[in-house]
């Protein structure tokens, strides 16, 4: 599926419809460019789990765990990350089995490692300006 989305205002739109059919255990992997809302995004996803907490890309901390929400947010950022050997003795993957929603923003750093029915949305710029294309694996 593609979506265009036009702003801010249809990010959060897009996230909070998301957030309502996530289920404990699933993983969204986000794969963009700088620029393109990975943490805008996951901003409005946690937003629609219930999560009351500042949400910040976790660059240097690798991953931010939130519980307030209806279910547990891992929000990664593994930009930093050399690959997937890193994460794996990092071990990311255990995450992947903690009964939340796992978000990975530049997940295609450690792609190898993530689960088989993992939703990506490829995020791109739109032609216009504040437009995003979100193309979704789900």
């Amino acid at each position: 599926m593609e979506y265009v989305i036009h702003g801010e205002r249809e990010t959060e739109e897009f996230g909070l419809s998301l957030a309502e059919k996530l289920e404990a255990g699933d993983v969204i992997a986000l794969i963009g460019d700088l620029g393109t809302g990975k943490t805008t995004l996951t901003k409005s996803i946690a937003k629609g789990l219930g999560i009351g907490e500042m949400i910040t890309s976790p660059t240097f901390t690798i991953v931010s765990e939130y519980f307030s929400g209806k279910l547990p947010l891992f929000h990664f950022d593994v930009y930093r990350l050399s690959g997937e050997d890193e994460a794996f003795e990092a071990g990311l993957e255990e995450y992947f089995d903690r009964g939340g929603v796992c978000i990975i923003e530049w997940a295609d750093i450690i792609e190898g490692l993530l689960p088989e029915n993992t939703k990506y949305i490829f995020l791109d710029y739109g032609k216009a300006e504040g437009e995003r294309v979100y193309r979704c694996s789900f």
